[in-house]
């Protein structure tokens, strides 16, 4: 049976004309995604652990775990199968440890004053999940009644949201994480194959559990509308990319950004990354996508530009410059750290600074070189931060229009200066700048 997706159902969380709120523990928040099973050669939550306090200190303020549920054996891929294969939704994957051990990581990152999201997948289950036997109809089927995967996704059978028991059935094992461990939210993988009508149903069911964030993987200002806090910024990746590598420039970029404005309810926030899970393993990001000294302007976009929910993916701070194994055991080594006190600098002056608070002032401004230079201003009350990139391999003069002169001082070289309103830029180079009152 070919599936049928019922996008209907009343938009009721929030509201495209008001602005979107979100807890208020992601106020000038940022996100690291752990990919446990290669964080460390055991591969566990306890081994992991070990890292918190060093993460802590790098400034990070959210853990976002890769499915820690058990992958199914069907048809699994490779020796170890996708976290995406889910076997179960309501256990914990014995190969990273029990639950009493994913708590005890969650009190410890809790103590640190971290927050901890779990990645969810609820368009489709591992393809020998109990609910094949127990509940056919709880999953899409061909014409002969055989149930049914997408794409290359042979690991996973589609679940059909045309059955509301399923639905029910779904959102309770989403309750279940939340009533069995402290979790602060959920990260929902292949959120857009999933019917608005379903997160309208489920996501003010979740919140009457407790004010938890959510984050889909899906390029979709409607989905804001159902509840989530962010989305993925797909397109405005793919630009970065195609910058990096000389195919577009800025104005491609702009082109971009401006339809996020007229298509996204007012802050309503975005999912900025150089790399993630994804991207690592199959598209050789970012060590070959943004290789060097190119990664660093992108990366200061991420984490600075309007709207911004930065990612930082595991062992970007290292840096990694390989792709992680999706399917086998392919630990990373963490010895040189050599990008992080560069995320450090960037992660403290966004928890430090107001003027990346959710009510914050944003403002592009005008240079030069339009094509190559991008600048733009954060102000919030007294506090004001202007980030100038150079998005170009060759150096620039770049004159900014619109500064008033003041004394700012450069987070990364703490150069202070009375004026910023001409700038060299050493080629893909990188100025921010902090209003010194």
């Amino acid at each position: 049976m070919k599936k049928i997706l019922l996008f209907v159902g009343l938009l009721i969380v929030a509201s495209s004309f008001g602005q979107q709120k979100h807890p208020e523990f992601m106020n000038q928040g940022n996100i690291y995604e752990v990919n446990i099973r290669q964080y460390t050669k055991e591969g566990t939550f306890k081994a992991f652990a070990k890292h918190l306090p060093r993460l802590q200190k790098m400034g990070v303020q959210t853990i976002w775990f890769m499915p820690i549920q058990p992958i199914s054996k069907f048809g699994r891929k490779g020796s170890l199968g996708s976290y995406y294969a889910v076997a179960s939704y309501t256990d914990i994957n014995p190969e990273f440890g029990t639950l009493a051990d994913f708590n005890a990581t969650v009190d410890q990152a809790h103590a640190l004053g971290m927050k901890v999201l779990i990645d969810y997948v609820p368009n489709h289950s591992g393809a020998d999940h109990p609910w094949l036997t127990t509940h056919p109809d709880f999953y899409e089927t061909d014409s002969t009644g055989k149930p049914t995967y997408t794409a290359d996704w042979s690991d996973t059978r589609e679940l059909n949201y045309n059955n509301l028991v399923m639905q029910d059935s779904m959102i309770n094992t989403m309750k279940y994480w939340l009533n069995a461990t402290k979790i602060d939210g959920f990260r929902v993988d292949v959120a857009w194959g999933v019917p608005y009508s379903f997160w309208n149903k489920c996501i003010p069911a979740l919140k009457d559990i407790r004010n938890i964030y959510l984050l889909a993987e899906a390029d979709d200002a409607k989905l804001h509308e159902t509840g989530f806090d962010a989305t993925y910024t797909w397109k405005e990746f793919h630009v970065l990319n195609d910058i990096a590598a000389g195919k577009k420039n800025i104005l491609s970029l702009d082109t971009v950004l401006q339809n996020i404005e007229k298509e996204f309810m007012q802050g309503a926030q975005r999912l900025y990354f150089t790399s993630n899970h994804d991207e690592n393993s199959w598209n050789k990001a970012d060590y070959a996508t943004m290789p060097g000294a190119i990664h660093t302007p992108f990366a200061v976009f991420t984490q600075t530009y309007n709207r911004t929910m930065p990612l930082i993916y595991s062992g970007q701070e290292e840096p990694v410059l390989r792709p992680l194994a999706f399917f086998e055991k392919d630990s990373i080594e963490f010895k040189k750290y050599q990008r992080a006190i560069f995320y450090t600098t960037l992660l403290k002056l966004r928890k430090s600074n107001a003027a990346f608070a959710d009510n914050a002032n944003f403002k592009r401004l005008k240079v030069n070189l339009p094509e190559k230079i991008m600048a733009y201003e954060r102000t919030n009350g007294q506090d004001k931060v202007v980030v100038v990139l150079n998005l170009s391999n060759q150096p620039q003069q770049a004159i900014l229009e619109g500064v008033a002169p003041a004394s700012f001082e450069e987070i990364f070289t703490k150069q202070k200066v009375s004026g910023i309103q001409s700038l060299p830029m050493t080629a893909w180079g990188y100025q921010v700048f902090v209003k010194k009152n």
